[in-house]
């Protein structure tokens, strides 16, 4: 399972190389890892429908609690078939995509993370483990959205995805810190097995909050629903996997997840069905208003997610067995349609629905598949759209929430979807043939035999429901319920309610299909006002804040003085660090002075003297003296309290800085009043202020000892252990042995610094 997870990892650093040697047919050959990927991971299916679940262990960083170990399950597993699935066909597919492109290499290597970190997150058993591979689908879907990097419009869309899913992965962060604070547990398997009411604790609510911040971010729930269209810059190969069975399917993934143990609280179930349903109808309503037909799809994928986030937060065991149904089906024809909406583009050479026409002619087997795919999105018999959205209204039907707004919701969001996947089919291939940028044929075999294979296994699925129920469908609905499910699915159960709804919608979408032509100049202004004032206008606001936040500062903060760097950074460390003493400790000013000596009284106030007058002379010499008295006094202080090794090295310090100085005076300018007399006051209350701070700082440590001195330890082990009586020499040798390699690093790699730089000459910067 560990090779099985990390492979992608593994054949991607040898995608290069590959593709030297394979050239057109790298697709076909990298296709070979999903398709044995799926073949091992069907190979479970036995042991998995029969009740049991796997956990394969494997260590990483077991002091941290984080361990690579991974659970297979009826969710997990069923994740896991639809990744390494249609990934199979999306590597084929995009081998012709984009046959001749000058980076496919390294399209396929981030394709190959991402579906590598896919299958990490589905697996992943451990809570650290799963965000790692979290934070990886984001970086490697940024990647591919930017794909074409030199277009603006992408570099803004991959930014855009990025941001949003970044930032509710820092709130996931937190939700699952707080989800292991409750639990005790880094572990999902423990964390489903325990009996621990979690909606007692007192962080439950933050915890529901964050993790939900982070999977509706994901998954493209409103309000952050903006991002998924726009995601459609990337090729159209990106487009299909992370609409069909990845990316925006994590955050889904993950409310399914943790169903069992956060789906008995009532702020989980309500936000679930209210964010769901408003998401649901959201999105239908866009790709019905919507004429590019990658935005069509996009837009219906995000009405699906909503559907899903629905039917979780519903919670009963109908409305997971629709879940399920539906995850699979919207899988299969949204993976299809997408490949189909390549292969129109590739072939006509535009993606505006209202430009293509009567294309059935010149490309008959793309419109039979389409046909296939676009039933199931409509939710038509005998496909597996239509199965799902049976019991999608059957479940409402029977919601212990809201039961009839849900249902009225669905069905006119059913109403909706019939209606786009009839401007899916019916406007590129029928009425009037329209004259294209490119002369349309049908796309090559490795285009088409990716949808054409998941649109027959959806027509089988429809036909046989009881294939995938009884084969892993049945595990994944136990896996979310938290107990053993055994559903009953079919094709026909007679005339009931949610058939006559089926009718309804069926009717009602083909009229506002007849009607689409006309309403399109009302729906485009509806849509262009939205959306100035819609959620992502309040990115783009939000966006504009932090920048001009960020210009005001770097103007304030970080504007090149380094007087101001100085200044803001003693202020903040000695403010804080006064502030913690205060409050912590508090002001016990209890000086004795009885046991002080004349002479270190004569030392102190000579530093201080020396202090004042290096800051207040205008003479060049006479600061580089007082400097040297500073560091000479320090020296003496040194030696007077038995360290004559820091005062020896204080000396040689001194000694040096005050030659340099002295050889460089000359060559100094002058001085130069700089500063105004209320920045020298200002400055002078800094300085005086951090002093203060530190003094009571150093009087704080003198007066309490929260542990034993360490100087025993090597009073008594320095000879011992180490052989020597030099108690310095042993702690730098010896005991910290790692601290000064690391300072004798530092300082060879300075004078190798140095050495270059007064080698280097000025002519040799102009050599060619």
């Amino acid at each position: 399972m560990l090779l099985a997870v990390l492979s992608g990892f593994l054949l991607a650093v040898a995608v290069p190389a590959l593709y030297r040697v394979t050239g057109n047919y790298i697709g076909w050959v990298l296709s070979l890892l999903p398709a044995v990927l799926t073949a091992y991971f069907a190979s479970l299916i036995p042991t998995i429908s029969g009740g049991e679940s796997l956990l394969i262990q494997n260590r990483w960083m077991p002091g941290l609690g984080v361990t690579l170990d991974f659970m297979v399950d009826g969710l997990s597993l069923v994740f896991a078939l639809l990744i390494s699935g249609i990934g199979t066909f999306i590597l084929i597919y995009a081998g012709s995509y984009l046959k001749g492109h000058k980076d496919l290499s390294r399209f396929y290597v981030t394709m190959l993370s991402f579906m590598a970190s896919m299958l990490g997150l589905v697996f992943s058993d451990n809570l650290i483990t799963f965000f790692v591979f979290w934070e990886l689908t984001s970086i490697t879907s940024y990647i591919l959205i930017g794909f074409n990097h030199e277009d603006a419009e992408a570099r803004k869309c991959a930014l855009q995805g990025l941001f949003v899913t970044a930032g509710g992965g820092l709130a996931l962060m937190a939700g699952l810190i707080l989800l292991i604070f409750i639990t005790g547990s880094y572990s999902f398997s423990e964390i489903l097995a325990s009996d621990l009411p979690i909606q007692e604790h007192g962080y439950y609510i933050a915890a529901v909050i964050c993790i939900l911040i982070g999977a509706f971010t994901k998954s493209a729930q409103v309000p952050f629903h903006f991002w998924l269209p726009n995601a459609m810059a990337a090729p159209t190969p990106v487009s299909a996997y992370l609409h069909s069975a990845t990316m925006v399917k994590a955050g889904i993934y993950l409310l399914a997840r943790l169903n069992p143990s956060m789906g008995e609280g009532v702020p989980w179930s309500y936000a679930l069905v209210i964010f769901g349903a408003a998401t649901m109808l959201t999105g239908a309503y866009l790709a019905f208003s919507s004429t590019g037909i990658k935005k069509v799809l996009a837009y219906s994928t995000v009405m699906a997610l909503g559907t899903l986030t629905m039917l979780i937060g519903v919670g009963t065991e109908l409305a997971i067995t629709a879940f399920i149904c539906v995850l699979v089906a919207h899988s299969l024809y949204k993976g299809a349609l997408f490949m189909l909406a390549g292969a129109l583009d590739h072939e006509t050479g535009t993606k505006d629905i209202t430009k293509m026409g009567g294309l059935w002619r010149s490309m008959p087997k793309t419109a039979m598949i389409t046909c296939l795919a676009a039933l199931s999105l409509a939710g038509l018999p005998p496909l597996f759209g239509f199965v799902a959205k049976e019991l999608m209204f059957e479940s409402l039907i029977n919601s212990p929430l809201w039961s009839w707004g849900l249902l009225a919701a669905a069905v006119a969001s059913s109403i909706l979807v019939v209606a786009v996947a009839g401007l899916v089919f019916i406007k590129p291939f029928f009425g009037p043939t329209r004259t294209t940028p490119k002369q349309p044929h049908d796309a090559p075999f490795a285009m088409l035999v990716g949808p054409a294979v998941l649109s027959l296994i959806a027509l089988i699925f429809g036909m046989a429901p009881f294939l995938p129920a009884t084969s892993v469908l049945d595990a994944a609905i136990s896996s979310i319920y938290g107990s053993g499910v055994q559903t009953s699915l079919a094709l026909w159960h007679g005339v009931n309610i949610p058939l006559i709804l089926s009718g309804a919608s069926l009717l009602a979408g083909s009229l506002l299909l007849y009607a689409w032509q006309r309403l399109q100049p009302t729906l485009y202004a509806i849509n262009t006002a939205g959306s100035r004032v819609g959620p992502e206008a309040g990115y783009f606001r939000f966006m504009l804040g932090i920048t001009q936040i960020a210009s005001w500062q770097t103007r304030l903060l970080q504007n090149g003085v380094l007087g101001i760097y100085l200044l803001i950074l003693v202020l903040v460390t000695f403010g804080l660090t006064g502030y913690t003493l205060l409050t912590r400790h508090g002001l016990h000013l209890d000086f004795d002075f009885s046991d002080g000596y004349f002479y270190e009284w004569g030392i102190a106030l000579l530093i201080v003297a020396a202090t004042v007058f290096a800051s207040v002379t205008k003479s060049r010499l006479g600061s580089v003296a007082s400097v040297g008295v500073l560091g000479f006094g320090v020296a003496l202080i040194f030696i007077h309290f038995s360290a004559p090794d820091l005062g020896i090295t204080q000396l040689l310090v001194e000694t040096l800085t005050v030659i340099l100085l002295v050889l460089v005076l000359f060559k100094l300018p002058p001085f130069v009043n700089l500063s105004s007399s209320w920045e020298r006051c200002r400055d002078l209350t800094v300085a005086i202020f951090a002093g203060a701070v530190m003094t009571l700082l150093m009087l704080a440590v003198l007066d309490i000892q929260y542990f034993d001195s360490i100087s025993s330890y090597y009073i008594e082990n320095s000879y011992g252990l180490a052989f020597g009586k030099n108690i310095v020499n042993v702690i730098l040798v010896d005991f910290r042995q790692l601290d000064t390699l690391g300072e004798i690093f530092v300082l060879a790699l300075a004078a190798m610094g140095v050495y270059s730089m007064i080698k280097l000459r000025a002519e040799d910067q102009h050599k060619p």
